[in-house]
């Protein structure tokens, strides 16, 4: 276990005081920004956090397990967050949960403020982040949960499903069922760092057999459904002679099939359909669509498990959990 950072590293760092570094973090007046510059500088340099709690409670820390997600509007992470919540209910121990918006900045900054709350715990969604980060990450004084994927490498414990995989797993079912004139759109992308990783294995499976994607549509906006069915569209009058869609989330999959269902197109007679998530938006179509089910809850009731038996940050060694997602076929493949 690495020692745990204190004010004094950071002051020594800088060739101040304790007292005179303390100041500067909390932006104190009387501090020239010269020095506060110097003393955030340093502090960020080797990942050290401010203790605000410092002196409050003996035990320094408080029952809440930071949670940080990229984003609350799609469906995805809130099934993550009931998972972490099943378990903790019966414990002391509460989640709280701040967002990134799929910016490591943003990650950077949330993650910062929580762990000066000192939490009990923290879970992150994703293996990438900045170099800061990770050093808070690496130097937190409580047990750290990296979640959603395993294709990476942790700061520290890890569960979650390979997107690679998932990705390249999907391809071989739609190879295997004869499609060959096959497109790809997806949202939050570059930002979305387990969609490229789907998309990666996806292509890979098809340039084993001699396949590439007929047409590609990768956008930064939301995955919605009125964004699906746009994009489909355009794809469509772009490169009519598809006979699959593959969609980096249900969500777009099923503004897709919105789109099919408009123009008189027959699912999957005339174009294929498929998404990843396995997400509640699916149950009650028409036409179950084909997904990936990524485990969701089941990573969130692991993660607070993990949480729960590791008090210290590193007592037990890292753990390390890769699910196995799941295809379901539906009747759009």
């Amino acid at each position: 276990m690495t020692k745990r950072l204190n004010l004094k590293d950071v002051a020594q760092l800088v060739g101040v005081s304790e007292m005179t570094a303390s100041r500067a973090l909390r932006g104190a007046p009387d501090v020239s920004p010269k020095t506060r510059q110097k003393v955030e500088e340093a502090a960020r340099s080797i990942g050290y956090v401010p203790n605000r709690i410092a002196g409050s409670l003996s035990s320094q820390s408080v029952n809440l397990v930071a949670v940080v997600v990229p984003s609350l509007n799609s469906y995805v992470f809130p099934e993550v967050l009931s998972g972490i919540s099943s378990v903790l209910k019966s414990t002391a121990l509460k989640p709280v949960v701040g967002v990134s918006g799929y910016r490591l900045d943003e990650e950077e900054s949330v993650i910062r403020e929580m762990l000066s709350w000192r939490p009990s715990g923290l879970v992150v969604a994703g293996l990438e982040h900045s170099e800061s980060t990770r050093k808070m990450l690496r130097n937190a004084h409580c047990p750290v949960v990296e979640v959603m994927d395993t294709d990476g490498t942790p700061v520290c414990h890890c569960v979650g499903v390979s997107h690679i995989d998932a990705g390249r797993e999907m391809a071989e079912q739609i190879l295997a069922r004869g499609y060959r004139r096959i497109g790809f759109i997806g949202t939050k992308l570059p930002q979305d760092f387990r969609a490229l990783k789907r998309l990666k294995g996806f292509e890979e499976a098809l340039q084993a057999a001699g396949v590439h994607l007929a047409d590609r549509q990768q956008v930064s906006g939301d995955s919605t459904i009125q964004n699906g069915r746009r994009l489909t569209a355009e794809m469509l009058a772009r490169t009519p002679d598809l006979d699959c869609v593959y969609y980096s989330s249900d969500v777009m999959s099923v503004g897709g099939y919105m789109h099919c269902l408009a123009e008189g197109l027959s699912i999957p007679d005339d174009l294929a359909l498929a998404g990843f998530n396995n997400l509640q938006i699916l149950e009650g179509l028409p036409l179950s669509l084909a997904t990936t089910d990524a485990c969701r809850r089941e990573i969130g009731v692991r993660a607070a498990e993990i949480i729960l038996s590791h008090s210290d940050a590193a007592a037990s060694g890292w753990v390390f959990e890769k699910l196995q997602s799941k295809i379901t076929l539906g009747g759009s493949l």
